[in-house]
């Protein structure tokens, strides 16, 4: 398999040691009990919360990139993501481009004006969809998504796993995909993990 995301004998304080590896395109699946750790071994990977072993992106180790940029390219998608500007286009990333956002918003059912509105007019599911679009737009290599689509009714939930899906597939990226749904499970296809007494089993 070629790796896109190694990860060897990681440990926090109450994770590990488990190891995986995500191939370039591919979408692993993470399951398991309320409280078993699946949004700490997220934040682990994204360098969120302080973890031991190694961790290796493409040729190249998290230890030896910045920690803002391994962040860029490894994106922690939270379900409740975190807004600090005003209006959406305000919480972009820098040299983001008009264009991308937009074909991104149709993928999304979003309209174009989407990108000025007020982010206390947002409900939770558009807050959901504009989170993943601001991922997306710094073009990550591996997503880290947890329950995405939690607050999205069914026909949007096709459409982010649809978005997402293709998003893999133009940018030779990878994801991790945090989701209780077996219906989803299923759909998704692939790999599916299990968090079971702080390890991995498939």
């Amino acid at each position: 398999m070629n790796a896109l995301l190694d990860v060897l004998d990681l440990e926090t304080a109450r994770l590990g040691p488990l190891s995986l590896r995500l191939a370039v395109g591919e979408l692993v699946q993470v399951t398991g009990a309320s409280g078993s750790g699946k949004s700490l071994l997220l934040r682990a990977l994204a360098d969120l919360d302080a973890s031991r072993g190694l961790v290796r992106l493409g040729d190249c180790d998290r230890d030896r990139i910045a920690p803002g940029d391994w962040r860029r390219q490894v994106a922690y998608v939270p379900a409740e993501t975190a807004w600090w500007a005003p209006r959406v286009d305000g919480n972009f990333p820098p040299g983001w481009r008009l264009h991308d956002a937009k074909s991104w918003l149709a993928c999304f059912a979003l309209p174009d004006d989407a990108l000025d509105w007020e982010i206390e007019r947002l409900s939770s599911g558009e807050r959901q969809r504009l989170g993943l679009l601001r991922a997306l737009l710094n073009r990550p290599r591996v997503l880290l998504l947890d329950e995405p689509t939690a607050n999205l009714d069914r026909e949007n939930t096709q459409r982010l796993e649809a978005a997402v899906r293709r998003y893999l597939a133009e940018h030779g990226a990878g994801a991790i995909w945090v989701s209780h749904d077996r219906l989803q499970q299923d759909r998704l296809g692939g790999r599916v993990l299990e968090i079971h007494d702080g390890r991995l089993r498939s």
